[in-house]
């Protein structure tokens, strides 16, 4: 007897099941007494969450994304796929379309019969998340949280590849457009704008937030034209396309008028116009380590300091970023063969932690 029999017979969802045993709270009493009762009748017997979970082999584990649409996951979930299935893993993936409660609906889901999460831009609280890792073998993508296993890339490294790639131009002043105020990568992101800015003589602004897409980019353009920085730097790639149509269509240039450099180098970064200066992660790696920290959790493995992976991060400059306003930059030349519409220089960081 299982807790689809009991779902099925109550006529309620086996995740509603799982709550009215796990987190009573989180169903009305109605429906918890007739799950009870329901599982009296079929001889159902709940086992402990955690327990459930490592009984119940599904040889499949969850990728939980805040938007299965956006172009930056497709390396990400490429990364995973190819490691989980050298493993004898399937891959489900579940869109939380950036909503909290969603999320907690997919992880109450994902926690009944399926082998493993990972959990990319999650909206959940660190003791959320904690509760989660506790029941289900879970790892974090690009959040870190004391007590869980995550795979990370270097933020601070590519902001600083950034920062002082506008210095060199010239600039002298920066926009930070932020994303999403509860995203944990939004933060360190703002940080290690606000720590590098000063170093490099830049003075900071910010605007926002956004919601990380090509309408919220599009929004923040109107913000960013009150005072017209000499340079942009954006949560992601999205708001960075968004920012430059919208820019394209209030008549203002880019780079002549305005620099702007995006986050995660996404596919269609380079078929834009102009083309986008973006900070690289190495998502298709980040992806395989993520699934081998999976791994060490589902073999119930001790956490040690190795479980928090981080990953180098690059610049790719391509010509949404030019000299400063009034300003001459010698810049390097491209390769006469190169397609100029596609062609990027990456400029890596001088010093990358893989590990933390």
């Amino acid at each position: 007897m299982t807790i689809y029999d009991v779902a099925r017979k109550a006529g309620v969802s086996p995740s509603t099941v799982s709550r009215a045993f796990s987190r009573p709270g989180r169903v009305s009493a109605e429906t918890a007494a007739r799950i009870r009762s329901v599982a009296e009748d079929l001889g159902y017997r709940a086992k402990p969450l955690h327990q459930a979970c490592r009984d119940q082999k599904s040889s499949t584990v969850v990728v939980v994304l805040p938007d299965v649409t956006n172009p930056v996951y497709f390396g990400l979930i490429r990364g995973i796929e190819e490691a989980a299935a050298a493993a004898g893993y399937g891959v489900m993936l579940a869109d939380t379309r950036w909503s909290e409660a969603q999320e907690r609906a997919v992880f109450d889901r994902a926690l009944v019969g399926f082998d493993g999460v990972i959990s990319a831009g999650s909206r959940l609280s660190d003791r959320s998340l904690r509760a989660a890792a506790s029941r289900c073998p879970t790892v974090l993508l690009n959040r870190i949280v004391p007590g869980t296993r995550s795979a990370n890339y270097d933020i601070a490294a590519g902001v600083g590849a950034a920062l002082r790639h506008l210095a060199d131009l010239g600039h002298r002043s920066v926009t930070y457009v932020a994303g999403p105020a509860e995203s944990w990568a939004d933060g360190m992101r703002w940080r290690a704008v606000r720590e590098t800015a000063p170093q490099l003589g830049l003075k900071l602004y910010r605007v926002g937030p956004y919601m990380p897409t090509v309408p919220g980019g599009a929004a923040a353009a109107e913000a960013v034209r009150r005072h017209l920085p000499s340079a942009v730097v954006l949560f992601n790639d999205m708001l960075a396309i968004g920012l430059l149509g919208g820019l394209a269509s209030a008549g203002i240039q880019v780079p002549g008028e305005v620099s702007v450099v995006g986050f995660g180098n996404m596919f269609g970064a380079d078929f834009c116009s102009p083309p986008l200066t973006t900070v690289a992660a190495p998502m298709r790696g980040l992806g395989a380590a993520a699934f081998r920290q999976l791994e060490h959790a589902m073999r119930r493995a001790p956490m040690n300091a190795q479980d928090v992976v981080t990953l180098p991060a690059r610049l790719v400059v391509r010509r949404s970023t030019g000299p400063a306003r009034g300003r001459r930059v010698l810049v390097p030349t491209r390769s006469r063969g190169a397609d100029s519409a596609s062609a990027g220089r990456e400029l890596r960081p001088a010093a990358v932690a893989r590990s933390s």
